[in-house]
């Protein structure tokens, strides 16, 4: 492979507001991440820099796109030292390589496709850019002071494209931090040209943006091969053990019995995705009658199923899950308990909660967890 993308996703996303790293916010069924993969030329490899705490989801995202030869390092403390340890993962038949920011998710093709050609065609760096169309003006404070030739400005997008071995000299050599890859090529005394952007290449940046990604994907964008499951598990209060629910410790509650952890919340996602692959159910895969899973956490039940889904050329899309019961309060904690189920299924979870009015088993005796799962083909 002549070509490779270091794909940097290992942003913080504090301007997002979701809590999350920005690659791995839930954009119409996938990831951020899973879109801007989804767009790579299949013949590149392709290093993905997430952080260091998402290392594990970045590599279940990776493994849903199974046309991508792709791996996946920590990043750094700034954008420069995650696409300095991008660099040094690539094989050393590479000899060009784009840099693209996970945060451009919607960028073509042929964006990719135009940006490798002009660095061969050149020898230099290149970056794919737009006209600026807004009328600019230089301040001073609240004055204008003048204003600005637009016709010499472009608005810059990744990805960035340059020949390998002056990259990588370039990056060995920076005495300074840079705004972006060209900035960084350029100062050390290397020529950048320029390529047609694409408006779809902006930038996920806030909410707003999030929020415009999905209206470009539309209502209808739906995954190919996509198959559904659900899954549903229920187990008694247990007041002399902690409970564990959704991958998560709730101090002061009651636990809930069971063979494992009684874990009912992963129980249940974990028979959804089962169904959803055809796979059969978590009691004849992992049933009571197999000692080694007794106590065991179930987060090795989940590893274990996302194993055997991928094996069977499925990926997760999204997963769903209701919790019936008096306690826990879900509320207080949902969104750290989908930031954590998000983690372990390596795809965007949503959970709501509710109960049954102190009517049935789960009123007063115990807890229920109902799941659903949407599959896609990683063909």
């Amino acid at each position: 492979m002549s070509v490779a993308v270091v794909v940097v996703a290992a942003g913080s996303g504090t301007r997002l507001g979701l809590g999350i790293p920005k690659a791995f916010a839930p954009l119409q069924s996938w990831t951020v991440l899973d879109h801007a993969l989804s767009r790579i030329p299949r013949d590149a490899q392709v290093v993905v820099v997430a952080p260091a705490e998402e290392l594990d989801r970045a590599r279940r995202i990776v493994a849903a796109h199974a046309g991508v030869a792709a791996s996946v390092v920590a990043g750094g403390a700034t954008r420069q030292q995650s696409v300095a340890a991008g660099l040094a993962a690539l094989g050393d038949d590479v000899d060009v390589v784009l840099v693209h920011d996970a945060a451009r998710a919607l960028t073509p093709p042929v964006v990719f496709d135009r940006v490798a050609a002009a660095v061969r065609a050149t020898g230099g760096g290149v970056i794919p850019v737009l006209p600026v169309a807004d009328t600019i003006k230089r301040v001073a404070g609240e004055s204008v002071a003048e204003t600005v030739d637009r016709s010499e400005l472009v608005a810059v997008q990744t990805p960035q494209g340059f020949p390998r071995a002056a990259l990588d000299a370039a990056y060995a050599s920076a005495a300074a931090d840079h705004t972006d890859d060209a900035a960084l090529f350029a100062a050390a005394g290397h020529a950048v040209t320029t390529v047609p952007g694409d408006e779809r290449a902006f930038k996920i940046t806030t909410a707003d943006d999030l929020h415009r990604a999905a209206l470009l994907l539309g209502p209808d964008w739906a995954v190919a091969g996509g198959r559904g499951g659900s899954g549903y598990d229920v187990h008694a209060y247990d007041a002399d053990r902690p409970l564990r629910l959704g991958g998560l410790d709730w101090v002061g509650e009651p636990g809930l019995s069971g063979h494992s952890d009684g874990d009912a919340v992963l129980h249940a996602i974990v028979d959804a995705l089962l169904s959803a692959a055809g796979l059969g159910d978590i009691g004849s895969n992992f049933g009571t009658d197999r000692p080694e899973y007794a106590g065991a956490a179930s987060e090795v039940f989940l590893d274990e199923t996302l194993r055997r889904i991928r094996d069977a050329g499925y990926a997760v899309v999204n997963v769903a899950v209701q919790i019936v019961g008096p306690h826990p309060k879900i509320g207080p904690r949902r969104a750290e308990l989908e930031a954590r189920l998000g983690a372990l299924v390596g795809a965007p979870v949503s959970v709501s909660a509710t109960t049954s009015d102190r009517l049935g088993f789960t009123g007063e005796k115990g807890l229920g967890a109902l799941a659903t799962a949407l599959l896609s083909s990683a063909d």
